[in-house]
């Protein structure tokens, strides 16, 4: 015998599922046709039964009304007769298409425009922009702010409680940008004290299985590889790219367009634009990042000159600093990682020395 599978629910601007079973009933049992609310204010509770299912459009006198900062009316919700894009059809931009088995708390904000996946849940203080997927599975909590065009992979957790003792159950804030890929059992954890959020940017890809802790601070277009794993106040410049099962120890920063290889591990700053190798190492420059990032040839051998001078010295690193600010004085990158290593306060990763087909020879720049 088949079994019957309910239609996913097409909402409005800022529109929310009911989460309690006689409101689905009372849902599955209406009649396919748009439904115009009248007589609710925006972000009202849905659990008033029927009526009170989709977020209010229109006041009591029938006017049209726009929700603040996004310049879009529409006249109620409708039911859907087909699947939505995560399973066959594009919803329309003003609408959010949630399938029935999802639970939308009534006070969270979603933005239309996007997809909610079988099973997923939202809670009360989550805002979730435009044109967001949202997966089997997920779960949003939290005073989590997510921007537009996000993908959320089945099971991942974001905006969970800090994995910290001293936290003390505050309301601590996620902050996310736009364009960010979270791929399946991606979690990611709140700040733990209000005076501080855990910010993850824009159009970062972070792989399945990792964990970004809380407080953490990640850039812009950042990979983060499977199982790969950040400890709470790690901040993540632009393009870094960390492997596989790397592990990155609490307050450590790595800089833009490092690389870390798969397995290694730190507890001490990552410079920019150079390559973590092992334990606390570092094995030359990120070659192939610098090219893909459009750096040219003269810059990049200042930085592998540069690269020499601060950690292939004999000197003390305080010294080789100075030495090195007046011979590159007039190159931006060089003074970028200059002053990356003259800021750490946890000290640095050091030079391993040259390996045979390491990318750190001199004779490697064409």
């Amino acid at each position: 015998m088949a079994m019957r599978t309910s239609p996913p629910r097409i909402l409005s601007n800022r529109g929310q599922c009911p989460d309690a079973p006689h409101a689905r009933a009372q849902l599955d049992a209406a009649p396919r046709k748009e439904r115009v609310v009248t007589s609710l204010s925006p972000f009202q509770s849905h659990s008033q039964g029927d009526e009170a299912i989709a977020a209010p459009i229109l006041s009591k006198g029938g006017s049209v009304k726009r929700y603040p900062g996004t310049g879009r009316e529409t006249a109620g919700w409708a039911r859907s007769t087909g699947f939505p894009t995560l399973f066959g059809v594009m919803p329309e931009r003003s609408q959010t298409v949630i399938h029935p088995t999802a639970v939308v708390h009534p006070d969270a904000r979603i933005a239309p425009g996007g997809r909610i996946g079988p099973h997923a849940v939202i809670d009360a203080h989550v805002e979730l922009g435009e044109g967001c997927d949202v997966g089997p599975f997920v779960h949003l909590t939290g005073h989590t702010r997510v921007g537009a065009r996000n993908r959320f992979h089945a099971g991942a957790v974001i905006g969970d409680a800090p994995q910290d003792f001293k936290y003390d159950g505050s309301a601590t804030r996620l902050r996310i940008g736009d364009d960010n890929v979270f791929r399946e059992h991606v979690t990611v954890h709140r700040s733990n004290k209000t005076a501080e959020d855990t910010v993850i940017g824009n159009a970062n890809f972070l792989m399945a299985g990792c964990h970004v802790g809380h407080n953490c601070d990640l850039g812009n277009h950042i990979i983060v590889a499977n199982g790969a794993l950040l400890a709470g106040h790690v901040h993540v410049a632009d393009r870094a790219f960390i492997s596989g099962t790397c592990v990155v120890h609490q307050s450590c920063r790595i800089g833009r367009l490092a690389l870390m290889q798969g397995a290694s591990g730190i507890s001490k700053d990552l410079p920019p634009f150079c390559i973590a190798r092992g334990n606390n190492g570092i094995a030359g420059l990120n070659t192939i990042g610098l090219r893909r990032a459009g750096i040219d040839a003269s810059d990049r051998l200042l930085l592998r000159r540069a690269y020499h001078r601060l950690f292939r010295s004999k000197l003390r690193l305080q010294a080789t600093i100075a030495e090195a600010r007046r011979e590159f004085a007039e190159s931006a990158l060089v003074l970028e990682l200059i002053d990356f290593v003259a800021s750490t306060r946890r000290g640095v990763c050091r030079d391993t020395g040259s390996r045979q087909g390491s990318s750190e020879s001199m004779n490697a720049e064409a």
